[in-house]
């Protein structure tokens, strides 16, 4: 991603509806596989540290920590992480076998020429019965100028994306697409529309923001008691690292 973008993202990310909407969610998959709100997590490819910031607010006991591979974007997170962020490599992380309860790996290895590598780490720096919730953009016929903007590679397939996790060495154990509801608008956003200059993080008027607030809203209601969505812009798993047997 070119530092323009990082730097968007960190001016945005911590009052964007989608944001808001996707930190939310991949909470909710570490609650729902039961990791613990003490827990040692690492947020793989944090970015500019939104997620980590909303984390800890919702869970200030948590040992957190960061790692980014661009040098600009990880100054940019240690001057807003709660927590260390370090300088490396998702497909090669800094850190020692069994060291996380969790890792969270958002928006991430779509821009990744190999993204079983990505998980392969994780894997390794998992405790048995640790725990990856991953979220990447869904549906290959929605690939558009963001996605080039973003410097993404793929858009995946449910299928995909699971394939790729078990190839890993990891099980799923949950997933849903999500941001459902407003699909048909961002379709038509992204084929129909203008091409900006720049992707579609950005400051959005109040007339876009609400109605997009109230359906990320309603999705949430209809997730909390474990319901799916077959469609969305979005697709988040929750993957497991089987314990050894006895």
């Amino acid at each position: 991603m070119i530092p323009d973008e990082h730097r968007r993202l960190a001016e945005l990310e911590d009052r964007m509806w989608h944001f808001a909407a996707l930190h939310r969610h991949v909470w909710r998959g570490l609650r729902r596989a039961g990791v613990r709100p003490d827990a040692v997590i690492l947020d793989a490819g944090c970015g500019t540290a939104g997620f980590l910031r909303r984390l800890h607010g919702w869970w200030p006991q948590a040992h957190l920590r960061g790692v980014e591979l661009s040098a600009f974007a990880v100054q940019l997170a240690r001057e807003r992480a709660p927590c260390p962020v370090d300088e490396g490599s998702v497909t090669s992380l800094p850190f020692g076998d069994a060291t996380f309860d969790a890792i969270t790996c958002i928006d991430v290895t779509y821009q990744l020429e190999a993204p079983v590598e990505a998980y392969r780490e994780a894997a390794r720096c998992l405790r048995p019965g640790g725990v990856l919730v991953v979220n990447e953009p869904a549906h290959p016929w929605l690939w558009s100028y963001h996605d080039e903007r973003v410097g993404g590679r793929r858009r995946y397939t449910r299928q995909e994306m699971a394939a790729t996790l078990r190839a890993a060495g990891l099980r799923p154990v949950w997933w849903t697409h999500w941001n459902c509801l407003a699909l048909p608008l961002v379709w038509a956003r992204r084929k129909l529309g203008p091409v900006p200059k720049g992707s579609d993080v950005q400051d959005h008027p109040g007339w876009i923001t609400l109605p997009m607030r109230a359906l990320t809203a309603l999705e949430r209601a209809w997730l909390a008691p474990g319901f799916r969505f077959l469609c969305g812009v979005s697709v988040l798993f929750v993957a497991v690292k089987e314990k050894r047997a006895a």
